[in-house]
Parts: structure tokens; sequence; C-alpha cells
């Protein structure tokens, strides 16, 4: 049974940094493409950012633009993501999902309906 196990959400203030990983583990799958999504008390599940790996791009959310990055090779190891999250701020407390996609993949997609895989998510909070 594959999955996604997200790791390095905590507490942190204003202005603070965090590293979210994800790692897939259980049967060797095959991932066309990864995302974050977060998820705010109350409020809906939204797209943070993603990367599509076999066309090496990226694509991030505007207000996270600038201060969210999927670092490293965007062609290189499929079974993990990460997200740098700099300069937080108190918006961007919620519960951060990982979401894998293992079917064909020809664009970058911020719908959760596109990944077929979920972490169980982690807390990031951020104070002032």
């Amino acid at each position: 049974q594959a999955q996604l196990v997200e790791s390095g959400g905590g507490s942190v203030q204003v202005g603070g940094s965090l590293r979210l990983s994800c790692t897939a583990s259980g049967r060797a799958f095959s991932n066309t493409a990864m995302a974050w999504f977060r998820q705010a008390s109350g409020k809906e599940r939204e797209f943070v950012a993603a990367v599509t790996w076999v066309i090496s791009r990226t694509f991030y959310e505007d207000s996270v633009k600038g201060r969210f990055t999927i670092p490293g090779d965007t062609a290189g190891n499929t079974n993990t993501l990460y997200l740098q999250m700099n300069s937080l701020k108190p918006d961007d407390t919620a519960l951060y999902y990982c979401a894998a996609r293992t079917v064909y993949a020809n664009a970058v997609f911020t719908t959760p309906l596109a990944y077929n895989f979920w972490g169980q998510g982690t807390q990031v909070t951020v104070s002032s």
C-alpha cells in the first residue's frame, strides 16, 4: 500500500521559515506530479504549489510566490517533495497536505481532483 508521509511542520513566528518534506513509501509507484495543498480551520482546502516531474515545471499560488519554493532538481527524485517556506505570515497557518499523481501528466495541476494519493497532513502555525 503506497502512502505519503509529510513532516517538517511546526510553530514559528512571523517572518520565520520552515521546510516541509513529503516522502512516498510502500509499494513502488511512479509519480508524474506532486503538490502541496493547505486547509486552514473552517476553510476549504486550497492549492499552494505543485511540480510536474515529466515536464520539469512548477507552479505556485499567488499569495506564496516569492516566499515558497519547491527546491531541488524537479526532474530528480520523484518520490520526495519539499516545500521551503520563507517569510511566513499568520495567514499561512494551516494543515499542509502532500498529494501525488500517478497517471499521465502534461501540465501542472492545481485542483485536488488531479491527484490520487494524499498524505495525512502536517500542521504549520505562524504566530505574530
